[in-house]
């Protein structure tokens, strides 16, 4: 099962289905099932996502190309997450659900409305949107401010230390 971005989907989902192919392909997958499963809101946000698209597929690979396939996942910036598990069979009802989503005339299903943001979600969102924003002006002017004393506290260092030095006695 492979995360998407809804990003890309939202552009064009067949694209981003070729997309997780090539992914399984260049690795030496022989796929036997690709397609895309649902859109969700994510629990928490994942690279700015709140929400996402699973992508469920069924593949043959070489157990020592694995590794090299969740690498290229993680290195992806549109893939959230993966997850691999081994099956023993792929379920028949797989193949026809697949062969659905090739048919020319399928078209994407929209979003369940219960699935929808809540205006207490949103204004929460917003306002922790705020108190972030709030936090980083306020180190911003912290560090400009140690900024600015740091190149006073040196000159008055130095100065300190010339008077330390001529003040001291002489030894002869």
């Amino acid at each position: 099962m492979i995360l998407l971005s809804n990003q890309v989907v939202r552009e064009d989902w067949r694209k981003a289905k070729a997309l997780v192919g090539g992914f399984l392909t260049k690795h030496g997958a022989s796929i036997k099932s690709l397609r895309r499963y649902e859109e969700r809101r994510l629990s928490y946000p994942m690279a700015g996502n709140l929400r996402a698209t699973y992508y469920l597929a069924y593949f043959e690979i070489p157990g020592d190309s694995i590794p090299q396939l969740r690498r290229e996942f993680e290195l992806s910036e549109v893939v959230l997450r993966n997850l691999i598990l081994a099956v023993d069979e792929m379920p028949e009802e797989e193949l026809a659900l697949a062969a659905l989503e090739d048919d020319a005339e399928y078209t994407v299903p929209a979003p369940p409305a219960d699935d929808a943001p809540t205006e207490e979600e949103l204004a929460a969102e917003a306002a922790e949107r705020e108190a972030e924003a709030e936090a980083e002006a306020a180190r911003a002017a912290k560090e400009e401010s140690s900024e600015s004393t740091d190149g006073e506290g040196d000159s008055d260092a130095a100065t300190e230390e010339t008077k330390t030095e001529a003040e001291a006695p002489k030894e002869a």
